[in-house]
């Protein structure tokens, strides 16, 4: 799929998945079960770090207990994100009295627990090898604990290289090592993600009701009267009771089980908001369809979306969930296409003046209201294009607003002197066509800045020329998708100049007739020609052979090679003297 590199491996890095092999550490007498995907480095491992929520550790007799628990309180008010982020000032706590055997060595190694280390990936258990890992290297350094080198790089000590110091694996490659190591000690290849379930209830009103009728003699009995629908009410405030708004509406709340007859409650909680945003593309197609979500024929027409805009936030959020629904519906076999979206583009920030993003809080929001009021909407949506590469986060700049609003009051005043123009001189005609032609290129890879830029370049071109009525309607056309307000008033018509065909170019009209070729020799550039567009090498060496700056460099000397790159340069290789 088209979609940016950067917006990919996010997902993949919140997927998360990572081959390894699961072997077990004893610890007092106990085994624990690590996951590594670095088998290789067994031999430099030189402590083993468990998660505060590991079962293990109430079963452990530890000798500082009153320290550990209240690191393990500490670790429970911390997110995983602030548990897991960047910081190299780790923080955890040894487990006195308790000890860890290597498999491998049989080497003693003592046991830490640290909140870095969460519950749910892997096995809650890790092995440090701090030669090898920037996180483990920062621990060890802090602990004062043992760093072994096991593995021999060109680069980055994190990389794979081949084992020294691992007795008899010395001199195998890192693949070969992870092989040989798991034969030796049966290890158990695992796959591993980060990505967890995904809670799917909410405490609130909004949102898709979950059919579910709870009996208390039936449990959980399906609703087959679908759709079910959310009750109209007049208020539908938090409870502050940790319960849904709908637990206090009780003529909704309160049904009979479909199973028993007897009494029963619905459930309260509602859906989150990915269960609608996630495939609102399909209702899009067939959103009146009372039998199905979406007719099939009308999907498979019209899926899978080919560009998709959106900001780069909402990687592994909306993105990330669209996909998995998407996957979801086609593995089940019912809709046709694997992937929602072919293409996909980000559109960049627009930061505040202060290059910080705009909040409230901070007083640095820019009301566009407020820019529409003194210089009109198509100056705002001109600026917006104008202001840098459509995926790039850019500045807000009050001056370049400005400067937006002279370039089309400059842009009007020609426009409206040439309205009554017949004819356009053969220069202007030549370079509306190949305007035309180069924002259209432009359009089709999402670039926005510079058709602005070939606007401006366009008046500076024509403030002294005549531009007549032909080639001033097709300016207005192609600039109406930039400026829509503008182009209309000046446009004037019944019809309006949305409903105007794109205009066609003369090929004949728009190639060179000439171009610019840089001539060099011996790699330098020495000179540069205009010439005619079409012209053949021949005709090329004879002209510059001729020109005083190249004589000088090529006099009396032998020529080796003459390389031609038709309309860009020519270069003259000389023998060595």
């Amino acid at each position: 799929i088209d979609w940016p590199s950067k917006i990919k491996e996010m997902q993949k890095n919140w997927i998360g998945k990572s081959e390894g092999h699961e072997i077990n550490f004893i610890v007092n007498d106990k085994e624990v079960p690590v996951f590594t995907t670095r088998l290789d480095t067994l031999f430099g491992c030189t402590y083993i770090v468990l998660a505060p929520e590991h079962p293990l550790i109430n079963e452990l007799n530890i000798e500082n207990k009153e320290e550990v628990k209240s690191y393990i309180e500490k670790a429970k008010n911390k997110s995983d994100r602030e548990r897991i982020s960047e910081v190299k000032d780790k923080t955890g706590v040894e487990l006195k009295a308790v000890k860890a055997f290597n498999p491998i060595n049989n080497k003693e190694v003592p046991v830490f627990i640290a909140d870095y280390v969460l519950s749910y990936y892997g096995t809650g258990a890790i092995m440090a090898v701090p030669a090898h890992d920037e996180r483990d290297y920062d621990f060890a350094k802090k602990y004062n604990l043992e760093i072994i080198k096991v593995i021999e790089t060109k680069n980055s000590s994190t990389e794979d290289g081949v084992l020294i110091n691992s007795d008899n694996f010395n001199g195998l490659s890192s693949s070969e090592a992870r092989e040989k190591i798991g034969e030796k000690l049966k290890a158990v290849k695992k796959i591993n993600y980060k990505l967890r379930d995904w809670v799917f209830s909410r405490q609130r009103y909004w949102g898709e009701p979950i059919p579910i009728i709870n009996c208390e003699k039936c449990g959980p009995v399906p609703e087959t009267n679908l759709p079910l629908t959310l009750p109209q009410v007049e208020k539908y405030e938090p409870t502050g009771t940790g319960e849904s708004p709908l637990a206090g509406i009780s003529e909704w709340v309160n049904v009979k089980c479909p199973k028993c007859g007897g009494e029963a409650k619905r459930e309260t909680n509602t859906m989150p908001q990915w269960a609608g945003s996630c495939w609102y593309y399909f209702r899009y197609l067939d959103p009146e369809n009372k039998e199905f979500f979406v007719d099939k024929k009308i999907e498979e027409k019209w899926l899978p979306v080919d560009l998709y805009v959106g900001g780069a936030e909402h990687a592994v959020l909306h993105l990330l969930y669209a996909r998995f629904w998407h996957k979801f519906l086609y593995n089940n076999g019912i809709i046709s296409t694997s992937e929602p979206f072919k293409k996909l583009r980000n559109v960049g920030l627009v930061l505040a003046f202060d290059g910080q993003k705009m909040s409230k809080s901070k007083g640095n929001v820019v009301s566009p209201d407020a820019v529409i009021d003194e210089y009109g909407a198509d100056t705002l949506r001109i600026y917006e294009m104008f202001m840098g590469p459509f995926s790039q986060a850019i500045q807000w700049n009050d001056q370049g607003v400005k400067g937006v609003y002279r370039f089309l009051n400059k842009f009007w005043d020609i426009l409206i002197e040439s309205k009554n123009n017949e004819e356009s001189s053969p220069l202007v005609e030549a370079y509306v066509d190949k305007l035309i032609k180069k924002v259209e290129n432009d359009l089709e890879k999402m670039k926005f800045n510079t058709p602005i830029a070939f606007f401006m370049e366009f008046v500076d071109f024509v403030s002294n020329k005549k531009l007549g009525k032909k080639e001033l309607e097709k300016i207005l056309i192609i600039f109406s998708i930039f400026a829509p307000h503008f182009c209309e008033e000046i446009w004037g018509k019944e019809k309006s100049i949305m409903k105007e065909k794109w205009p066609e170019v003369n090929e004949e009209l728009i190639k060179d007739k000439t171009v610019n070729i840089m001539i060099q020799v011996n790699g330098k550039l020495r000179d540069k020609i205009e010439i005619e567009a079409d012209i053949s090498k021949e005709e090329i060496i004879k002209k510059i052979q001729e020109r005083e700056n190249i004589k000088k460099w090529v006099e009396g000397k032998k020529i080796k090679d003459i390389i031609f790159i038709p309309k860009r340069l020519i270069n003259i290789v000389l023998c060595a003297e």
